[in-house]
């Protein structure tokens, strides 16, 4: 059995004033920093096993997240975990989008249809589930797979594949925050406790 440990990058300036941050490779922000020192003194994050794996996304705000939490823990970069571009929403929030008839249209469809110059939700969706099911088979015997990624990326693998299950809205987390979970049989992972 694999524990699986996902966490959320702390907060960005772009999280502060509620955006849409896929692309945008934007560091933590100072409070971001001050949030997660403050957890990480509290002792909520699961400590790293002997044989541990740390996997993170691309994105400066996750490595840095990583490297905080995890301090001198080697990190994996898996591309495939990168944020959802969002298109032309990307860095906008809901006061400044409100109005475009685009963002409307997105809106009305549940946020299922495709970001304008953008990447599809269920492709995204996809993808993430995806590299995280060939990573549960690359590690089949690791003790620990812990992964420091974006809301999107964590909410795709727990709808997905966790017990019990859960839609997608209903995974969101808040930053620097997440899951504790454990591989059960059939590929699926049993939700055992959050963070």
């Amino acid at each position: 059995m694999t524990q699986i440990v996902l966490i959320r990058h702390a907060k960005t300036e772009g999280n502060l004033t509620r955006k849409y941050v896929g692309r945008t490779d934007e560091p933590l922000c100072e409070e971001g920093k001050k949030e997660l020192s403050r957890s990480i003194d509290s002792g909520i994050y699961p400590p790293r096993m002997e044989g541990c794996v740390l996997l993170v996304s691309p994105m400066k705000r996750c490595r840095e997240t990583a490297e905080m939490i995890y301090p001198g823990v080697e990190q994996r970069v898996i591309e495939s975990f990168r944020e959802c571009d969002f298109g032309v929403f990307e860095y906008r929030n809901h006061q400044e989008l409100d109005g475009r008839p685009d963002y409307q249209a997105w809106i009305d469809s549940g946020g299922r249809m495709k970001f304008p110059e953008g990447e599809d939700p269920e492709q995204f969706r996809t993808r993430s589930v995806k590299a995280f099911e060939e990573l549960l088979q690359e590690y089949p015997d690791t003790p620990q797979l812990i992964l420091v990624v974006h809301g999107g990326t964590v909410m795709s693998i727990m709808s997905a594949l966790a017990d019990p299950p859960a839609g997608y809205f209903d995974r969101c987390v808040d930053n620097g925050h997440g899951y504790i979970c454990e591989t059960a049989a059939g590929g699926r992972i049993r939700l055992v406790g959050t963070i």
